[in-house]
């Protein structure tokens, strides 16, 4: 259930106005159908987030007057994004009267020009007016663009007569970044134009068939090699095993963005330091070309590191992070210092210039993270650009070369994972997954303060499964600041996610379109939603998934408005189904023929137990000790009964098992029920596979429960290795109906 909205919390009428004006929903539908009012102390804090003053009456009514004018204000908009083959047409302002001449600079060439005085380690800043925002490119051609007669009313703003000019953006232009130019009087201004695809189209080998794979918790999945924990050399092996033992098309694994370069390393995927780059615990410290050649006193450091964690491999506790990484990071150092190759050399600095300041700002955040030791960040090192940033930057320069090392290493072990199930016969190879925020004090909230908004975090309102709501602490994109920022830090954070993989998930996708915010201090049930221009973010997805080649995976599951899974289904994403939350009108399982086929399908999702405990009532167990519940915990154990006996119902009536099956049996007729449908992709969960009952997360917790850190393991709570997998009698018994014709 959703907080009662205080007493004498209505909305008064300009707060309201100034609210729609910004995007700020006053209220919302809940899950259950009913229309939720959002109190006005939530709306005074949301707007103070996004920089629009409203905490008095009076601040309200000159906020409200501003917002008439804004875009009047500027000659050209912060940004046109739109769709090939659509003429749209753009407002310039200037001064009453006055001319003005309009272009496009066409995006000619992506490719990065290293600057003379750039070091492997030192990028220089960005040039002024070039069509990508982070490197010099070859200008591209210049197209004039039409005056419309449309006649629009001038306007008096800020004691300047101001008058709208209409220019025509043509229909033709090739998809890309291209820069929109102005220029009246000696006055100049440009913005970003984003040519986006109308449809991002499935390539036809993954259209042709429906594909399936195996969905994991990467650090669950370790072979007796790992340092105790998944990497990604177990990533190839378990793609390429997957491939040539069970036919499966992809291998789908938690987000591998980067965690903290000092311990304590927080557990959760979903909430990393950095959603742009990756973790180096995920780095096979022997599978570094440079680890071969060690000295023999040099090897021996690197074995030295990994005795004490590989063989936590084989430990059914929880995985330790923190001692991994303290074991991989001493190694690592040992293996960076050895010579590369004149080729790995150039291989490793072509990779810094093309993730460009990006990377330069990661690795400084990291050094700097690790020279004050726990310490609090002094104001002179608040932002990038602070002269002491720079200062500390140049003294520890070879500690930032190290971590844009890390990233390298980190990607070449990606890239070979990925081709091990593309050369093993997957469709697809690796689905990666990103996540919807980062961590409000980490590097991305760091490097990208500026176009992030401040003093909120995004979350979940309540819902059947959530009764208290979710905060998952990351900060939103400000839409404004992004807008102005030409979206370049959204662009630059999707080329990275898009790298190495063949298709690439996207958590909580109705972000996008608008997000739960949850002023700081409150509780999760007590925020609102924010929208965004959906269309801008969607299509800018569309675009640099269309240049990776990668499909799209949209998670949208949760509260949402109806019309967004079509829009979605309409721009060529994928949606999500889920089997346990598909139900019909009248609350039966849906069907399979029902199913949506631009989706993912699969049982279950990570927020749940294995289908086996779910299906046991395990969820309603834990969720019980843990003190989670807002209901008896006898009606909600009545619920999952008969939750599973309608889904026993449902399979039995179409032969697919038994009136009283077994747990093996279920679990396979449940993924017999998914094969059945049109889905493009289903999704198996390895824990399902091999008979894990334990979730690998409870939303709603922190230290009461060991979330992100359970290993797999089997229904006996044995450790299941990845050398192991295909001895399994389980997993090759559910291999087998997953492959049936």
């Amino acid at each position: 259930m959703n907080e009662p909205a205080p007493e004498g919390s209505t909305v008064p009428p300009e707060l309201a106005e100034l609210a729609a004006a910004h995007g700020v929903q006053c209220e919302y539908t809940d899950h259950d159908g009913r229309v939720q009012q959002v109190s006005a102390s939530t709306i005074v804090a949301v707007l103070e987030a996004l920089d629009v003053p409203a905490s008095t009456p009076a601040a309200v009514v000159a906020s409200l007057e501003r917002s008439r004018d804004d875009e009047w204000r500027s000659m050209l908009p912060p940004a046109v994004v739109l769709r090939e083959g659509t003429e749209v047409t753009v407002p310039v302002h200037v001064p009453d009267g006055a001319e003005a001449t309009v272009w496009v600079e066409l995006e000619l060439s992506e490719t990065p020009v290293m600057p003379a005085s750039a070091t492997p380690w030192r990028v220089a800043a960005p040039q002024q007016g070039t069509a990508t925002g982070s490197f010099a490119t070859v200008k591209g051609a210049k197209i004039p663009l039409r005056q419309a007669d449309v006649y629009t009313e001038p306007r008096t703003v800020d004691s300047r007569k101001v008058g709208r000019a209409t220019f025509v953006v043509p229909g033709d232009l090739p998809l890309g970044w291209h820069t929109l130019h102005a220029e009246s009087g000696g006055q100049t201004a440009q913005a970003q134009l984003v040519v986006t695809p109308q449809r991002l189209e499935l390539r036809k080998k993954i259209a042709r068939k429906q594909a399936w794979g195996f969905m994991v918790q990467l650090y669950s999945v370790r072979s007796r090699d790992s340092w105790g924990m998944g990497d990604l050399a177990d990533l190839g092996d378990l793609a390429w095993q997957t491939a040539h033992n069970g036919g499966a098309d992809f291998v789908g694994v938690n987000p591998l963005h980067a965690t903290e370069p000092v311990t304590p390393i927080t557990p959760s995927p979903y909430l990393p330091t950095s959603r742009r780059f990756m973790s180096p615990l995920y780095i096979r410290v022997e599978d570094i070309r440079e680890t071969a050649y060690l000295s023999a006193a040099d090897r021996s450091l690197v074995e030295w590191a990994a005795e004490p964690v590989r063989e936590l491999s084989e430990d059914a506790g929880p995985i330790d992070r923190d001692a991994v990484w303290e074991a991989k990071k001493a190694a690592l150092e040992v293996v960076y210092t050895a010579p590369r190759s004149a080729a790995r050399q150039t291989a490793f600095d072509e990779y810094v210039l093309a993730q460009g300041k990006g990377l330069i700002d990661f690795a400084t955040w990291c050094a700097i993270t690790e020279h004050l030791d726990g310490r609090d960040w002094p104001p002179e090192l608040a932002d990038p650009g602070a002269p002491g940033v720079t200062t500390l930057r140049n003294a520890r320069s070879d500690r930032v070369q190290f971590y844009c090392w890390l990233q390298w290493v980190a990607d070449e072990q990606l890239r070979a994972a990925h081709r091990a199930g593309t050369d093993a016969g997957m469709r697809l190879g690796v689905l990666k997954d990103l996540a919807v925020g980062s961590s409000p004090d980490g590097a991305d909230a760091w490097a990208d303060a500026a176009v992030l908004a401040r003093g909120v975090s995004v979350g979940a309102p309540p819902d059947m499964y959530n009764q208290q709501g979710q905060n998952w602490s990351p900060r939103p994109w400000h839409p404004r600041a992004l807008a102005k920022a030409g979206y370049a830090p959204y662009r630059d954070l999707l080329r990275t996610a898009l790298r190495h993989c063949g298709a690439l998930r996207i958590d909580h996708v109705l972000g996008l379109f608008r997000l739960w915010w949850i002023p700081g201090g409150a509780r999760a049930s007590a925020g609102t939603y924010v929208t965004y221009d959906h269309e801008a973010l969607v299509g800018i997805l569309c675009l640099e998934a269309h240049r990776a080649g990668v499909a799209i995976v949209g998670e949208d599951l949760g509260t949402f408005e109806p019309w967004i899974r079509d829009y979605l289904a309409e721009r060529g994403i994928l949606g999500t189904s889920v089997l346990l939350f598909e139900r019909d009108a009248a609350g039966a399982p849906l069907a399979p023929e029902d199913y949506r086929s631009a989706a993912l399908a699969t049982v279950t999702t990570h927020d749940l137990p294995p289908t086996a405990g779910y299906l046991a009532g395990e969820h309603v167990d834990l969720r019980e000790r843990l003190g989670l519940l807002t209901e008896e915990a006898t009606v909600l154990r009545g619920r999952a009964r008969a939750e599973r006996e309608s889904l026993v119902e449902a399979l039995s009536r179409r032969g697919l098992t038994t009136f009283d099956p077994s747990e093996r049996e279920l679990v396979e007729g449940l993924h017999r029920y998914l094969r059945d449908t049109p889905s493009a992709l289903v999704g198996v969960y390895l824990t399902d596979a091999v008979g894990e009952r334990r979730a690998q997360n409870q939303p709603g917790t922190d230290t009461e429960y060991p979330n992100w850190k359970v290993p797999l393991a089997d229904s006996a709570g044995a450790v299941v290795l990845l050398e192991d997998l295909f001895s399994n009698a389980r997993l090759r018994s559910l291999v087998s109906v997953l492959n049936e014709e």
